[in-house]
């Protein structure tokens, strides 16, 4: 079957497709090692008849339904080492094209990530560092360790969605000794006692959480979903993780809370705008923390997502089960 590499983002598709990666998928089908972008598709249309499969990463280019007829007549299936497929994927599958996603692999440093937030949010971490500048800011945070911040025994931690990160999320928590709830419209009963933790309403997650996380879809019906009448709610001393996307949360409410209640915590991997506009409030406020996007996979980690779809195409090839297909109907509840 012959294949190329398409992506507008030739440098970080190489980066993702490792030499190891590549020579690997070499060996199963036919592949132009060139990465082809958008516009060298466009100039020469023709050239692209005969492909039958493309693996694409960060940078894939969207196609209309007329485009993929016309220049990719053959094409069967999509290999995508990322995550999210949400900006190209239904006009392929419209025209019949299989698209499958490393999803699950970019999950997994976010979860780790999470993970980790979560546990040095339960001991005070955050505020800790932001108050021990000076001998009085130590002797401040040292005379209420305990007290204020009530470590990770017993703490509830909120979840919010139940995908494919906060169910990994879910499940890493189980080594710990937490009381874990989850708001997810999709999310059964069975499942969610598979996964150890307990369903109740958004109201009742920001209300009673310790640590609230929030790894919802990125679709309309999310956007500003988290806005200021569910931040005023949130228990003393709280801690509100954003690795979701920054469209789900109504920031100048998140903003407005911080200023006027300078016992929560924001920990913010996204904001709706990357970087933040200038002078922007978060910048400024003790207690939000920033970071630059850096949950998902990053460095070496992105390896990981080449490699999930190497599996995936040699399930492809041999007719097997695949574990990340993704199809249209799922599109309405993916990230």
């Amino acid at each position: 079957m012959k294949a190329i590499f398409l992506s507008d983002a030739k440098e970080t598709l190489l980066n993702v497709y490792a030499p190891s990666i590549r020579e690997k998928l070499s060996a199963l089908v036919s592949l132009d090692g060139t990465v082809y972008g958008k516009q060298d598709v466009l100039s020469s249309p023709d050239a692209f008849a005969n492909i039958e499969i493309i693996f694409s990463t960060w940078g894939m280019p969207s196609f209309a339904e007329e485009e993929i007829a016309r220049i990719f007549p053959r094409l069967s299936a999509i290999f995508y080492a990322a995550g999210t497929v949400q900006s190209f994927a239904r006009p392929f599958l419209a025209k019949g094209v299989r698209i499958f996603s490393a999803w699950a692999a970019n999950a997994v440093p976010v979860a780790e990530y999470t993970v980790a937030q979560i546990v040095l949010a339960g001991k005070g971490f955050f505020a800790n560092t932001r108050k021990t500048k000076n001998p009085a800011g130590w002797c401040e945070m040292a005379a209420v360790r305990g007290e204020v911040y009530r470590g990770n025994y017993g703490a509830r931690i909120g979840l919010i969605g139940c995908g494919m990160i906060g169910s990994l999320v879910a499940e890493m928590l189980k080594q710990y000794r937490f009381d874990v709830v989850a708001f997810d419209p999709f999310l059964t009963e069975e499942r969610a006692q598979a996964l150890g933790v307990t369903r109740v309403s958004l109201e009742e997650l920001f209300a009673s959480a310790s640590v609230i996380s929030n790894h919802l879809a990125n679709n309309a019906q999310t956007q500003g979903m988290l806005n200021g009448a569910l931040f005023e709610t949130m228990r003393p001393y709280a801690t509100f993780l954003n690795t979701g996307r920054g469209a789900q949360v109504v920031e100048a409410d998140l903003a407005s809370v911080l200023q006027s209640r300078a016992d929560l915590t924001a920990v913010l991997d996204v904001t709706q705008t990357e970087p933040p506009v200038e002078n922007h409030p978060f910048y400024s406020l003790e207690n939000c923390f920033l970071t630059p996007h850096i949950a998902g996979s990053l460095g070496d980690e992105v390896v990981r997502m080449a490699e999930y779809m190497a599996k995936e195409l040699s399930a492809y090839l041999e007719n097997r089960a695949s574990s990340y297909e993704v199809t249209a109907a799922m599109l309405a509840t993916m990230a």
